[in-house]
């Protein structure tokens, strides 16, 4: 395999180095810079959409048709790790990157004209209605019922652990709406209009005193059944398509190659005249090369699997591999970083990030205990051990892919 960038590819890469060079602001790309989990600040989220739209770079991985890019894999790549490297935040996935593929694939023609567009543009802003106070990595277990009103469901129940409920204007539901011995039939796909009487939104407030995740409570809701996706109780395959996306349809090793980047290079720098440095320590060394290694390994993976989705297919089961391998590659880098903080590590300081969410610790860049790597090391680290739960715990993927790849 030749993985030297030919003469278009460092065209193409200049030119996306050259428009985040112009359009990232230092307010967004601050943004970029000091997040510790998957989501940015919201309205500095969506400032840097509105950039990428008038560009025509917000959902490259749509069809053209509908506002994607023709691009090939090389440069889907290219601009991930552009990306990664300028410090750009990444956009909301919940419509561009989970619901959107799952309307392209299973809407009607009217649901796609509607719905896309106001992605794009960011008038609709989308959360996701999956999980439920009983059913969270066995999502077919959900209750939440919709009953048959006529042109109408009506819709009782709640749904949590709903990121950015507080910001969206539509949510994606899955909900029951036949009773059935085998729990993956009788669930139906509904969009909703989070304005619609009978809806309200609680907040969870996280222990770092960050406010992204909600429940949300449905009493007697009525959406119109031309809010379905795909066909009633048949929800579950567009389900599992968008669940594809949402496990494989991102790129890991970019940014995790930078962010170990960086760590070489903090552990390279000299303390003082009586402490070694940390990167000549051969236990830290060898833990630093096994994940630069890993990431590495990845980066071909990824390559493979965007592939594929490039000439119109899903992730598929690779979609899983990429959860496990990311996630878990994800937390070998924060406890890497964690380890070159050293004594820094300890410290507990919530505001030198900056959340996707309302916070009660405001954004401060002044009075940190040591540089601002080692203040976010924690903060990144504990985040990250929530990765390999959401979207479906690496457990219940290793399960998949006995299953589906393995037949066992």
């Amino acid at each position: 395999m030749n993985i030297e960038w030919t003469a278009d590819e460092l065209k193409f890469r200049d030119e996306v180095r050259n428009f985040f060079k112009l359009e990232l602001s230092e307010d967004i790309r601050a943004a970029g810079k000091l997040m510790t989990s998957v989501y940015s600040d919201h309205e500095l989220s969506m400032k840097w959409q509105h950039k990428l739209v008038a560009k025509g770079w917000a959902a490259p991985s749509w069809p053209v048709e509908y506002g994607g890019c023709d691009w090939t894999v090389a440069q889907h790549y290219i601009f991930a790790r552009e990306r990664a490297l300028a410090g750009a935040p990444p956009l909301s996935p919940m419509g561009i990157q989970m619901c959107a593929p799952a309307i392209i694939c299973f809407g009607t023609t009217e649901q796609k004209d509607f719905f896309l567009p106001r992605m794009l543009s960011g008038e609709h802003f989308w959360c996701q209605g999956y999980s439920e106070p009983g059913s969270g990595s066995d999502l077919a277990s959900l209750q939440m019922p919709a009953v048959d009103g006529g042109d109408h469901f009506i819709c009782n129940g709640s749904k949590i652990w709903t990121t950015h409920a507080d910001e969206a204007n539509w949510i994606f539901c899955l909900v029951r709406t036949t009773k059935a011995s085998k729990p993956q039939l009788g669930i139906t796909f509904l969009v909703i209009d989070m304005n619609t009487p009978g809806i309200e939104v609680k907040p969870i407030i996280s222990l770092t005193g960050e406010h992204i995740q909600n429940e949300v409570f449905f009493q007697d809701v009525r959406v119109p059944k031309t809010n379905i996706i795909g066909k009633v109780d048949e929800g579950w395959t567009v389900a599992k398509y968008l669940l594809e996306f949402e496990r494989g349809g991102a790129a890991y090793a970019p940014l995790m190659q930078i962010r170990l980047e960086e760590i070489r290079e903090f552990a390279a720098t000299v303390p003082g005249d009586s402490c070694p440095r940390l990167i000549d320590d051969p236990l830290f060394a060898a833990k630093l090369a096994q994940a630069e290694i890993k990431a590495a390994t990845l980066e071909m993976y990824e390559l493979r699997t965007m592939s594929a989705i490039s000439a119109g297919g899903s992730p598929g089961t690779s979609a899983s591999v990429m959860k496990i391998l990311g996630t878990e590659l994800q937390q070998l880098v924060s406890e890497v970083a964690l380890e070159a903080s050293a004594g820094y590590g300890n410290s507990y300081q919530p505001q030198a990030c900056a959340p996707g969410g309302a916070t009660i610790y405001p954004h401060q860049e002044s009075g940190l205990e040591g540089p601002l790597d080692a203040a976010l090391a924690p903060l990144r680290y504990f985040n990250e051990r929530a990765g390999s739960i959401y979207a479906g715990s690496n457990e219940i993927q290793r399960n998949i892919l006995a299953k589906a790849a393995l037949g066992l």
